[in-house]
């Protein structure tokens, strides 16, 4: 187990966003939480410090909290690469899919325990009696049991999940329960993926939220956007009169100097090229696959239609609790290679640099900011962050209706859901129908923005856990 260092920001700068009011309510909260906190920390516990949308929105809430003056930690479990199979297994088995069709039975169980058991051994160093612990998602659900017992006040954040029950959905669970029902509040990012044997009086409901400070949200000029894309190797050609930078966490100035490591025929897509984008983990729940034969053969195809697809993920390597990833890869590029040739002309692949958290996150706003449309072709989702980024850049984003996605985009008056997604005839003429109606594609990215503005940022969630965390430690007698 390992500590991730965070640095103190203040909530200041929303003011501008949300108005003066609503922070100084939050400056408010924040002192009533100090003093009711005193000595207690509240660690959070997850299974990566980069390369997913909870260690994204872990960064900002942990970094706010501690400008207010909170004692926030952020650790991150470690452990043998057969733990990371088995708790992909078990992501899967809640999106209801099989992923690779392991068993989830007493072996599993052995191992599973055994590396939440050396876990523990740092976590009791660390923790005390009273303190309170956010675990998030299956990778740590096993310390709860340990957690409890220890006199911890202990939260299960639970990202993911499904509507319904199914065989995959659960064995997942009947694998998870003993270690989490039994747990005091479980948070979900739907109230539909709690399973029934939760109690509801210990079950909440909170939407992730986006940073629209940090490096992947931040404002960027047409100049930064399109140094940073050439300087990585997105787009073709010179970085014109900018210079590839962006303002980091800290406040320092960061450049991009790393490059893509891009497959493409030919030179990357010219400036003034329309771009259909998606940026996922390279996972089978994200349809790579899908998102490449749905763009080559119903966006692509037509004649009179100009637009490339970049189908953008993070260098393999460097997601250490998703171990499918190359596989997944592989099969994208295998599918590539098959194409016609003109049509694959029309599609570049990209595995993003990740070896500066913040200079990817860079990459990324840049990429998003500069697509025509950003698409999430997702067959299963627990939310979805990238739809929630793209939207607050006023993209026009078309993606499937399933899991949080519904949650994110009201279809036809900030978006666009495609009901099937494995339709690749409805999701092809969805983006073609916002590609050729560059009017309608403006008003939906606009109104794309004021939704998120509304109510996805990490204010917001900074709101909700603190009211969350204020109901652990005031028992209803104390309550004014």
């Amino acid at each position: 187990m390992f500590e991730v260092n965070v640095a103190a920001r203040s909530i200041a700068p929303f003011a501008e966003l949300v108005g003066h009011e609503r922070v100084v309510a939050l400056e408010r909260e924040a002192a009533e939480l100090r003093e009711l906190l005193g000595a207690r920390a509240i660690f959070n516990v997850n299974s990566t410090a980069a390369g997913g949308g909870v260690a994204e929105m872990l960064r900002p809430q942990l970094r706010y909290a501690r400008g207010r003056g909170i004692l926030t930690r952020w650790l991150v479990i470690e452990g043998p690469a057969e733990l990371f199979r088995i708790t992909k297994r078990l992501h899967n088995a809640l999106h209801d899919v099989p992923g690779d069709g392991s068993p989830l039975g007493p072996e599993q169980a052995r191992i599973y325990e055994r590396a939440m058991r050396e876990n523990a051994v740092a976590l009791d160093a660390l923790v005390r009696d009273g303190d309170i612990v956010i675990c998030h998602d299956p990778q740590t659900a096993g310390l709860v049991p340990h957690l409890l017992d220890r006199g911890a006040l202990v939260v299960w954040r639970c990202h993911i999940g499904h509507e319904k029950s199914g065989v995959e959905v659960d064995r997942g669970w009947s694998f998870l329960r003993k270690y989490v029902e039994n747990v005091p509040v479980a948070v979900f990012s739907r109230g539909a993926y709690a399973p029934d044997w939760l109690s509801e009086t210990r079950t909440s409901v909170l939407k992730p939220t986006i940073d629209p400070f940090s490096a992947k949200n931040q404002p960027m000029t047409d100049d930064a956007m399109r140094a940073i894309l050439c300087e990585a190797g997105l787009i073709d050609g010179a970085g014109g009169c900018g210079a590839p930078i962006f303002t980091r966490d800290d406040g320092s100035v960061g450049r991009v100097d790393s490059r893509a490591e891009v497959m493409c025929m030919g030179p990357a897509p010219a400036w003034n090229m329309p771009l259909v984008v998606q940026v996922s983990r390279w996972d089978r729940m994200k349809d790579p696959v899908g998102v490449l034969e749905g763009f080559a053969y119903h966006v692509a195809s037509a004649a009179h239609r100009r637009a490339q697809l970049v189908l953008a993920g993070p260098q393999m390597r460097a997601v250490a609790d998703d171990p499918e990833g190359p596989q997944v890869f592989g099969e994208v590029e295998r599918v590539w290679r098959e194409l016609p040739k003109a049509l694959r002309q029309s599609i570049l692949l990209a595995q993003l640099p990740m070896d500066d958290e913040e200079e990817n996150a860079a990459i990324v706003n840049a990429l998003q900011r500069h697509a025509t449309v950003v698409i999430q072709k997702s067959l299963r989702e627990g939310f979805g962050l990238t739809v929630t980024e793209a939207m607050w850049k006023s993209r026009p984003v078309v993606a499937s209706a399933v899991g949080g996605i519904q949650d994110q985009i009201d279809d036809g008056v900030d978006g666009v859901l495609v009901h099937d997604p494995r339709d690749m005839q409805a999701f092809g003429d969805a983006i073609c129908g916002v590609l050729d109606d560059p009017a309608r594609a403006k008003r939906l990215g606009a109104a794309a923005h004021r939704r998120v503005l509304d109510g996805s940022l990490s204010i917001t969630s900074l709101e909700q856990w603190a009211a969350l965390v204020r109901g652990m430690l005031v028992r209803p007698s104390d309550a004014v």
